[in-house]
């Protein structure tokens, strides 16, 4: 049986996702995030040596990385699929499967860096600092923060929110017509990006991408399992 390694508010409800949707029978060991760093706890390194979440443990198989995760699951579990996870791995070669590769890989490799410098420049300031340089430093972190945010950062979720808008006006899901494995990689990146606050004017059919995804059962499932998907 799967045993899921499932961080609070992570990635790995991604897999949760999937192994919900295939029914697969798994087992989940839930870890709490520091209550002050919001780092994944020590005794994760205990199951991977990078001690990041999520990863599986399938018999004597481990697996990190949740677009390797995902992956494994579908090569392993999800043979001779029908109805609505019928093109989960879409036909190789064909066009659907090469929108599916594309969006697995950007999720990871373009969009979510972006959303975690995001991240990290909102909070730099906020850190605790010495109480007797906390007046001082704590306006030019805030000043700095606001310059890289704005000039660099922002900028580039807007590119990416406006390039996924754009082409979600001719598909239902990432890929096409059809739920992939793309769905499962991009829904985290979508929920974090999303929870930002967004004009729901400029990005209706993002939204409504969302809402589709928030809808299955199979995800609700999930979230019910594994709790809140973001921070």
């Amino acid at each position: 049986m799967i045993t899921v390694h499932h961080l609070e508010k992570s990635r790995s409800q991604r897999v949760l996702w999937l192994l919900e949707e295939l029914e697969l029978p798994y087992k989940i060991i839930v870890y709490q995030r520091d209550e002050k760093t919001h780092l994944a706890p020590p005794e994760l390194k205990s199951i991977h040596p990078l001690g990041k979440s999520p990863v599986i443990t399938d018999g004597k198989v481990t697996v990190a990385e949740s677009g390797a995760i995902l992956e494994y699951i579908a090569e392993k579990y999800g043979q001779e699929l029908t109805g609505d996870l019928a093109h989960l791995e879409p036909a190789r070669g064909s066009a659907e499967y090469r929108q599916s590769r594309f969006w697995m890989h950007y999720a990871e490799g373009s969009l979510m860096s972006w959303l975690v410098m995001k991240l990290v420049f909102m909070t730099i300031p906020t850190q605790p600092m010495p109480f007797f340089v906390a007046p001082l430093v704590r306006p030019i972190a805030w000043q700095i923060c606001r310059q890289v945010l704005a000039k660099l950062i922002d900028p580039n979720v807007t590119t990416a929110m406006d390039y996924m808008e754009e082409h979600l006006a001719t598909r239902k899901w990432f890929a096409g017509n059809h739920l992939t494995l793309a769905d499962f990689q991009m829904s985290f990146a979508i929920e974090a990006v999303l929870s930002r606050g967004v004009d729901s004017d400029r990005y209706p059919r993002l939204l409504a991408y969302q809402q589709r995804i928030n809808a299955r059962q199979a995800y609700q499932r999930a979230i019910a399992k594994g709790g809140p998907v973001v921070m």
